[in-house]
């Protein structure tokens, strides 16, 4: 059954990843009124912004990633009646 989980798993994590971006990007604009967050190596913001937009952006993708492998657990412990320990 585990086997069964792995290709489900990629797939939500994929749509995880998404929906992260996505996320991230609003939370960006709301925080700086800007659309996009700087790249590492823009030149055009300082080095406390590019490590805010670094940090902001795990912190967002983390979280999503946490909840989109628990919410997927759970929902492969129901349907199977197995858990994934």
């Amino acid at each position: 059954m585990k086997l069964l989980y792995k290709p489900l798993s990629l797939a939500v994590s994929a749509l995880g990843g998404v929906l992260a971006g996505m996320l991230f990007k609003q939370a960006w604009k709301a925080a700086t009124g800007e659309d996009d967050a700087p790249e590492a190596t823009s030149s055009d913001y300082s080095t406390k912004e590019v490590l805010l937009a670094a940090v902001l952006q795990g912190a967002i993708f983390g979280g999503v990633k946490a909840a989109v492998d628990r919410a997927g657990a759970k929902a492969f412990t129901k349907a199977t009646g197995k858990k994934l320990d």
